[in-house]
């Protein structure tokens, strides 16, 4: 796993007045009447979120040489967009801690976490209309659809261990992959690129996205969990089959595949269940197997990049890439 030579806050540097701009965005079209709203937008705007999908629209437009007032807007739109999935996410995964704080339903209950989540997506929309843009606006509801499907989905295969690969890939290309791409692709639109060229940075997001995923689910079986800010093992707690299971389910030869199969499935999981399986998922050789997977999307995503002129934005965004192979939270 390649190393990344720069810290994110390195990365961003280049873009922290813009970044800076889309959290003034964030907490100002989370204002409203109804006192709660904005507590909570502040509550989730202070939680640590590292914005890396904002920050990819920004250094795409950059790079495609836009340099107005639209991007901050738009990237802000974006983080509507990815908080709302994750407040929803935490309700229906009976997550409690979210960036190591409570989670929002945790502390405000699930009746008032649904209707914020619902508002976030509904104001995103909203804010991405400011400006006459619709194939801009078309495009985010479009993520916003698949993003949907996806959660929907994944739900259908809770707990089935027999899921293949294909399938798997499918959900994460929805529930995260295509925001990733959209991200990259809006930043190409502002700086009205050609399509060759929008097409390139909707290839480095989504294949971006495909490897922060992939190492994601890495990162619930070997990560540190006082750096996470979860417990370990909450995808085998919630039944959530990840690219890790599956390569160790299919390949795991050194392990008691039989046993990892009936964890999987187990409706009721102890602390014990989770101990064993996360065992026996790193027994397997399968967190090794799902490296190589998420480097070849990162290869992917780096390539995409290819036919763009070299850039101080363009040589960032392949530093993003390593340190999304890095990262270790």
């Amino acid at each position: 796993m390649p190393k990344s030579s720069l810290a994110l806050s390195q990365i961003f540097e280049p873009i922290r007045a813009d970044l800076e701009q889309v959290d003034r965005e964030f907490a100002r079209h989370v204002q409203s009447q109804v006192e709660l709203i904005p507590t909570i937008g502040k509550y989730i705007q202070t939680s640590g979120g590292k914005r890396v999908r904002p920050a990819v629209l920004l250094m795409a437009s950059r790079m495609s040489g836009y340099t107005g007032e639209q991007a901050a807007l738009f990237a802000a739109s974006i983080e509507f967009i990815h908080t709302a999935t994750l407040v929803h996410d935490d309700i229906i995964d009976g997550s409690e801690l979210r960036r190591g704080r409570l989670a929002v339903h945790s502390r405000w209950g699930n009746d008032i976490t649904v209707l914020l989540g619902d508002y976030l997506y509904i104001k995103s929309m909203s804010m991405a209309l400011t400006y006459d843009t619709l194939d801009i606006v078309r495009l985010l509801c479009d993520v916003t659809l698949k993003m949907i499907e996806g959660e929907l989905y994944q739900l259908t295969k809770n707990g089935d261990a027999g899921i293949t690969e294909d399938e798997h890939f499918d959900i994460i290309r929805r529930k995260t992959a295509y925001l990733f791409g959209g991200s990259a692709e809006i930043g190409g639109l502002l700086g009205k690129v050609t399509p060759e060229r929008q097409q390139a940075l909707r290839e480095y997001g989504f294949n971006l996205g495909m490897a922060f995923q992939i190492v994601d689910d890495i990162l619930d079986v070997v990560g540190d969990a006082s750096r996470l800010g979860k417990p370990a093992g909450t995808d085998v707690r919630e039944g959530n089959v990840t690219l890790v299971m599956i390569h160790a389910l299919n390949d795991g030869s050194a392990i008691d595949v039989r046993a990892l199969e009936r964890l999987i499935r187990k409706k009721r999981k102890q602390d014990a269940d989770v101990r064993r399986a996360l065992t026996l998922l790193r027994d397997s050789g399968a967190v090794e197997t799902a490296r190589r997977d998420a480097e070849v999307y990162g290869q992917q995503a780096k390539k995409a990049l290819d036919i763009l002129a070299d850039s101080e934005a363009k040589r960032n965004m392949v530093r993003l890439v390593d340190y999304v192979l890095s990262r270790d939270t």
